[in-house]
């Protein structure tokens, strides 16, 4: 791990610690707040799996947030959008390797669909700041969307344009609607990073804000539970 990059994330997140800005206010408008209260039943669910991979800033605060959800089976941090080979995390912070930091997310569309994921994205970071969430800037951190297909593509561009269209943001939304070509998995040592760092500054500073908003915002789509021990 690289002490003095973890040191310097650290730092930036307390500097900002009564600032909280940075967080999307909490809106229910009908351009996009989809409800899907009822699971289907078991024998329905997991005939197949599909991935989505968002870039929302930090992928520690990323991660943690779709780990939330239910349908969601993984959410592993990892680097897209870049021109090198196996990037290393040194490397992507220098932002000169191209790669965005993001969460890959392998979920069960029975279960939750990509515009309710969208949904999730987009209201729990600031997609209106050009390389930038809170105190991580520089385009490892851009605002991104990595579809998998034509029908993610068409869903983000749609919600995106429809999200401008409402006004629910101050400033045009500059978040990045990309292909996706690649993933790689970070270092251990990011995987689930908040749940087994949670006391550490950065996690209680931002993440722990973002998934207490998650949890309020959205509690119909919340894991039980039981399926959150499933998951440990």
């Amino acid at each position: 791990m690289n002490t003095n990059l973890h040191g310097i994330r650290v730092a930036a997140a307390l500097a900002v610690l009564t600032a909280g800005g940075f967080l999307m206010a909490s809106t229910n408008s009908a351009f996009g707040q989809t409800s899907r209260t009822d699971s289907p039943p078991a024998g329905e669910r997991g005939q197949k799996l599909e991935k989505a991979t968002f870039g929302s800033g930090c992928f520690w605060c990323t991660e943690a947030v779709f780990s939330e959800l239910k349908g969601v089976e993984s959410a592993v941090s990892g680097y897209s959008g870049g021109h090198v080979e196996n990037p290393t995390y040194k490397q992507v912070c220098t932002g000169y390797t191209g790669h965005a930091e993001v969460v890959q997310v392998t979920f069960d569309p029975s279960v939750i669909s990509f515009p309710e994921l969208l949904d999730v994205f987009w209201k729990t970071h600031d997609p209106t700041t050009l390389n930038r969430q809170g105190p991580d800037v520089g385009t490892q951190y851009r605002s991104v969307v990595f579809y998998h297909n034509d029908q993610q593509r068409q869903e983000a561009e749609q919600y995106k344009r429809k999200l401008d269209e409402s006004g629910a943001f101050d400033a045009p939304i500059v978040t990045e609607i990309s292909e996706f070509e690649k993933f790689y998995p970070a270092e251990d040592y990011h995987q689930e990073y908040f749940k087994l760092n949670g006391r550490e500054p950065y996690c209680r500073v931002m993440i722990r804000p973002k998934v207490d908003k998650v949890r309020h915002v959205f509690k119909d789509k919340l894991k039980s539970a039981e399926e959150r021990k499933q998951t440990e």
